[in-house]
């Protein structure tokens, strides 16, 4: 990542959350993804660093933090 921000579809799938774009549309779009903590249906909002995103899926929820070039994983 760049100091630009990032979409969420894109953060999804680089951070290895989502093997694809359609995987990460479908999360979206059903309300299993929170951007700080609310839910955020659209594919394209816009990440900065200092965000955290939280994806809660039958297997358990996995949370990854927006940091400048990387991203931090969560315990």
């Amino acid at each position: 990542m760049s100091d630009e921000p990032i979409r969420l579809g894109q953060f999804l799938k680089f951070t290895g959350l989502a093997d694809t774009g359609g995987e990460a549309r479908e999360w979206i779009q059903a309300g299993k993804v929170t951007v700080d903590g609310d839910v955020e249906t659209r594919r394209g909002r816009q990440l900065a660093d200092g965000m955290v995103v939280e994806v809660t899926l039958p297997q358990g929820t996995t949370r990854r933090a927006v940091v400048g070039e990387e991203y931090d994983p969560f315990s």
